[in-house]
């Protein structure tokens, strides 16, 4: 990891949404997306965003992202760099970014409905095929928005 480590995460209060680490995983000018479970009692159901999830109480947004990477896909992260944090009334996030150094036959997906590797033109575009679903499904607003600040600081 090539970072200082942040402070545990405390229990959020109740007004307080809740705090998430993301990670931005790219190879060869393409970003890894999933598409998320298409069930109703989760942030974004049927659509496409980062790999990520809760901050578990006690542990920091570095160690979050690398838990949920590995429970997600099968993938360590070894070295990755922050890239920014983005709150709304629906949750702190913590994004990270780092290069994928494996095929996408090398990793499998243990949580969400499809994944794969999206061109920045389909980013923009907002819409993504997924094999899986046999349709184009959409790229949650926030992702997008991270994922265009994320080409224009050209860190990939």
């Amino acid at each position: 990891m090539s970072m200082t480590n942040s402070s545990p995460i405390n229990a959020s209060k109740n007004n307080e949404p809740p705090s998430v680490a993301l990670a931005i995983l790219y190879r060869e000018n393409q970003f890894l997306l999933q598409l998320r479970d298409n069930i109703p009692n989760i942030l974004y159901p049927g659509y496409w965003g980062l790999f990520g999830g809760h901050i578990e109480i006690g542990e920091n947004p570095e160690e979050a992202v690398k838990r949920e990477v590995w429970e997600e896909i099968a993938y360590e992260l070894k070295t990755f760099d922050p890239f920014g944090f983005y709150e709304d009334e629906r949750a702190i996030r913590h994004v990270f970014h780092a290069p994928l150094t494996v095929s996408l036959d090398q990793l499998t997906l243990q949580e969400g409905w499809d994944f794969a590797l999206i061109s920045a033109e389909e980013i923009l575009q907002g819409e993504i095929y997924s094999i899986k679903a046999e349709e184009k499904r959409p790229l949650g607003e926030i992702h997008q928005k991270i994922l265009y600040d994320f080409l224009k600081a050209e860190l990939h």
